[in-house]
């Protein structure tokens, strides 16, 4: 039994991304045509991801680290290689073409953020990191030194200046300036408020790559330009001010020409550096924007948000592609899945519900259901969605928003209906007054001779809702009524579940349990089992539909032990449980649900076949999405993982045409002695020996080839020698070589 972690925020937080804009040269193609790939790469959990900016595609996930990853850097030296470092003490570096874990350094500590510069490639800042250069790959680091003590743990408030000349790192009111060659700091210091009662506190900073510029982020929203800052008395800086809030992430463009800035207003600012008072903004990008990076030539920028969302910009301002994580924020709904699209479905954005994929491990869409703008404020009162339910065939789904608190209240029932032409779901009915007070649980009968909704509120009442429709609208829509309310000797219902043919409406009223004929709506019997309110209601399927399963608030260890974060898996027909597993996570778990496989599992292990029908996924209090599975299946996540995505849109030519013959014949034969290397077993490279990487040595034997090639083109357009007997004689000679 392996404990996986689902991808981004799916499941990790997506920490700052680095943009590079390499150009990846197709060896086989090099002569002819190149693509110009940019990625983006960033720390997701304790994996690092590899994204296409074209296409929004995952790449890649660099998976190695053994806690959250803080820090990417490309490497200065090999534009093909990234650093990345993290809170299990080690620093490594990865190939992200090939996704290849080059080498790891172990430092013992853990590591809050990552500096790399081109003059002290190499070295790693606040505390100087010398990496060794041994072939072993794995090598403890021992070789360091202060730069500068008492640093801010905030990546964006230290950085590079002038080409590593110097570094800026802003803690509090104080801004330290390290230069390297003259190994002396210089302490700049601002006072708490100015007149005008501003917050002068910094909060980030960024260094002008060709000048002697210094910026950096208050809390007050204002931006100052630091220059003389290589003597103590006759420093100066100049103010811009457009934030509102705290200004959280600063970044200059590769020429110096443009000074980019973000902050909770979710505004993109660039600001012109030779122009004072003209700036350009790209509003309405999601939530707070807590980091900028730039792309090394200066033609894309992006944003990370507090969101997790990750923002892909051409400089001309254009959003160019958005890569969204598992949305961070207050989940008050319940984990559901869409039987239609099979995606986990919880809240997202402020007043959304957003649609997740579990196997492609992105968001499909978010649905607006408040349908009002929101406005980032800190202590206005807004609506949210607090639960979400679907049918059983995804064609209804019913929500609830509310805003306010008891004394003043407001609520809505919605139910949307999926359009089939329109392939989405659309408001159909909005009841304002469903209840007299909080609605505290819903649900849809499996039944398919009719469309029916349970609501349950603090007002003492549960509701049957009906579908029917408008005889008097032309167009015969679809409407919803109540069509029965009940109650139990004035009691709270606080719980109501449908047995699965829909024949029976378990409601909980406290701690007594009623059931009710869907039919008659006749109560037929009642169930009492103290102590305390009961927490959830569920039904069993299948052969163990004649169970009614029931939690109670007392009782912590029905699935999860929220105490200890244990998880208990039982039969419903014994009391022993059927599987446990132990501090399953950190934190409390929050919400949990299983969701159906598409292909089943064949599980042999007794313990480990309620997996195959669906999987469990569980969220915690730090909003990580956790789940379980099967060691054989954790290897082909892995597996398919480690496949390339390329583009292989080229224009149609005679040479094409003759090398994409030779390229199908190749693959065939890499296919046959992949299966043959499968049986033999691999030469094991001597200790002291320089292993060359078998991919570096099949790029170069193709570009061999390729010269080759280009011989016999400039032949047959020379002599008017036949392709395919020049072709013939370039088997050969390739034979030879």
């Amino acid at each position: 039994m392996v404990l996986h972690s689902i991808g981004g925020f799916l499941v990790h937080k997506m920490r700052d991304p680095v943009l590079d804009n390499t150009a990846w040269l197709k060896t086989y193609y090099y002569y002819y045509c190149y693509f110009l790939c940019r990625f983006l790469i960033c720390g997701s959990g304790d994996s690092v991801k590899v994204f296409s900016t074209s296409t929004e595609e995952c790449v890649h996930v660099l998976e190695g680290h053994t806690d959250q990853v803080t820090g990417v850097a490309l490497n200065p030296a090999n534009h093909l290689q990234v650093y990345s470092c993290s809170a299990d003490g080690t620093v490594r570096l990865w190939d992200f073409i090939d996704g290849i874990l080059i080498k790891t350094f172990i430092f013992g500590y853990p590591i809050l953020s990552l500096y790399v510069s081109e003059k002290h490639a190499g070295n790693f800042q606040l505390l100087a990191l010398h990496l060794p250069k041994v072939p072993d790959q794995e090598v403890e680091a021992k070789d360091m030194f202060a730069v500068l003590c008492d640093i801010s743990p905030n990546p964006g408030s230290t950085a590079f200046g002038q080409g590593g000349e110097y570094i800026a790192s802003a803690l509090g009111l104080r801004l330290n300036v390290y230069f390297f060659r003259k190994q002396k700091t210089y302490r700049f210091s601002l006072k708490a408020t100015d007149k005008k009662g501003a917050k002068n506190a910094f909060t980030c900073v960024a260094c002008h790559p060709k000048d002697d510029c210094i910026a950096t982020g208050h809390e007050d929203g204002k931006i100052r330009l630091w220059r003389n800052f290589n003597q103590k008395k006759e420093y100066t800086y100049s103010t811009q001010h457009w934030h509102h809030n705290a200004v959280s992430s600063l970044c200059f463009t590769p020429e110096g020409m443009h000074l980019l800035s973000g902050g909770v207003e979710s505004v993109l600012v660039q600001w012109h550096c030779e122009e004072v008072n003209k700036k350009d903004f790209l509003p309405r990008l999601g939530g707070a924007i807590s980091h900028i990076a730039v792309s090394s030539d200066g033609q894309m920028y992006c944003t990370s948000h507090s969101d997790n969302k990750i923002n892909i910009i051409h400089c001309s301002f254009k959003l160019s592609a958005v890569i969204q994580g598992l949305v961070k924020g207050n989940i008050w709904t319940d984990l559901v899945i869409d039987s239609r699209t099979k995606a986990l479905v919880m809240n997202g954005r402020p007043g959304h519900l957003q649609f997740y994929s579990l196997q492609q491990d992105k968001q499909l869409y978010s649905l607006d259901i408040v349908q009002q703008e929101y406005i980032y404020e800190e202590g206005l009162d807004q609506f949210e969605v607090m639960k979400a339910v679907f049918d059983v065939r995804g064609n209804w789904l019913a929500t609830v928003e509310e805003r306010g608190r008891d004394s003043d209240l407001e609520f809505a029932l919605k139910l949307w209906g999926f359009n089939e032409s329109a392939q989405s779901l659309e408001l159909n009915t909005t009841i304002t007054a469903a209840h007299q007070d909080r609605i505290t649980s819903m649900c849809f009968s499996p039944s398919t001779e009719t469309t029916m909704l349970v609501t349950a509120a603090k007002d003492g009442q549960f509701k049957v809702w009906l579908l029917g429709t408008d005889s008097e609208t032309q167009k015969e829509q679809a409407s919803w009524s109540c069509d029965f309310v009940g109650s139990y000797h004035g009691l709270q219902p606080t719980n109501c579940c449908f047995s699965s043919d829909g024949s029976l409406l378990a409601v909980s009223f406290e701690e007594v349990v009623t059931v009710w004929s869907s039919d008659t709506w006749g109560l037929l019997t009642t169930l009492c089992q103290p102590p305390g309110p009961i927490r959830e209601l569920c039904f069993g399927r299948l052969s163990c539909s004649k169970y009614l399963a029931c939690l109670h608030l007392a009782v912590t260890c029905f699935l999860f032990d929220k105490l200890l974060e244990h998880v208990f898996v039982f039969r419903p027909s014994e009391p022993r449980p059927l599987f446990t597993q132990k501090a399953v996570c950190e934190g409390k778990v929050q919400r949990c649900v299983f969701a159906p496989r598409a292909e089943p599992l064949d599980s042999c292990d007794e313990r480990f076949q309620w997996l195959n029908r669906s999987r469990l996924y569980y969220l915690t209090e730090k909003m990580e999405l956790l789940s379980f599975s099967t060691q054989t299946e954790d290897e082909r996540i892995l597996k398919s993982r480690k496949q390339l995505l390329v583009d292989d849109s080229v224009a149609v030519t005679p040479f094409y045409l003759l090398l994409g013959k030779h390229r199908r014949q190749q693959e065939e034969e890499d296919k046959l002695n992949f299966m043959t290397n499968q049986v033999s077993e691999r030469t094991q490279h001597p200790q002291a020996s320089v292993a060359v990487k078998e991919h570096v040595l099949f790029f170069f034997f193709l570009l061999l080839k390729i010269i080759v090639l280009k011989i016999v083109l400039f032949s047959f357009i020379q002599y008017g020698t036949s392709l395919e007997e020049e072709w013939r004689d370039t088997q050969s000679k390739l034979l030879e070589v």
